[in-house]
């Protein structure tokens, strides 16, 4: 991660604790039945954020230690996780976890690599993984285009969103994912998700996002405004689905790629 990437969520993290989206629980028996993944296996969280992604394989039986550098963010992951006796957290980045080498048995960073420094963060999952340990990369995409609401609602993030078109040109896709694992790649799944909103629902989703203008921004209030409109023009019976695409990429470590 860079310096920035490490602090941008800091102020959203109230946001981003109540409103961004669980993964499918899916992914972990994909993880099981298709990627060899042992029950139990521990995980390492790699820019855990406040722990959504680290929630879902403590809820399947995994030891997960949650590596996040935003103080803020892991605190929150703490006060939310810290009931789970497989749960753990430390304050470290993608290149630099603090954790023993060939300590886990898969690494997992959510909504979070396109984030870290490629090359870094290849040669830490290779230190901390155990021989023919996995990695799994995910993302929940949100879908552009399929109803009207879907199609507006990127209109709007193009139209007001700070620095927005640089961030989502980052996330990982087919080809990049391929590319970074090398022979070492193995699988790869896609999964629905979605989340119904009310408008407050909806108006936190959008600022839990990075690239949404905050108070005090000139873009912030006439982008609520075209919020509200989009959202009493597009509700039925008083939310509207906000429809992502859960992609999974899987591969073991490699450094010689």
């Amino acid at each position: 991660m860079t310096d920035d990437s490490t602090q941008r969520f800091t102020d959203r993290v109230a946001d981003y604790v109540k409103y961004r989206p669980d993964y499918p629980r899916e992914v972990v028996t994909f993880l099981h039945t298709t990627c060899g993944l042992a029950e139990g296996a521990r995980v390492a969280d790699i820019g855990a954020g406040t722990g959504i992604s680290s929630r879902l394989f403590l809820e399947a039986g995994h030891p997960v230690v949650a590596v996040e550098p935003n103080q803020a963010m892991r605190a929150a992951a703490d006060a939310w996780l810290s009931h789970y006796a497989g749960y753990a957290s430390v304050a470290g980045t993608a290149g630099s976890t603090s954790l023993d080498n060939a300590s886990v048995e898969l690494v997992i960073a959510a909504q979070a690599f396109h984030w870290f420094d490629p090359d870094t963060a290849r040669r830490e999952f290779a230190r901390i993984l155990k021989p023919r340990g996995l990695i799994a990369l995910m993302w929940n995409s949100r879908l552009l285009e399929g109803t009207p609401f879907l199609a507006d609602y990127e209109a709007l993030l193009q139209r007001f969103g700070v620095d927005y078109q640089a961030v989502s040109e980052r996330y990982g896709d087919d080809q990049s994912m391929a590319a970074w694992f090398g022979d070492a790649f193995a699988h790869q799944a896609r999964f629905p998700n979605a989340q119904r909103l009310d408008f407050d629902g909806l108006k936190g989703r959008l600022m839990s996002s990075s690239y949404a203008p905050k108070a005090g921004h000139p873009n912030h209030q006439p982008m609520l405004d075209a919020l509200r409109e989009l959202f009493d023009r597009t509700a039925h019976d008083g939310t509207v689905d906000f429809a992502y695409e859960t992609r999974v990429y899987v591969g073991h470590a490699s450094v010689s790629v």
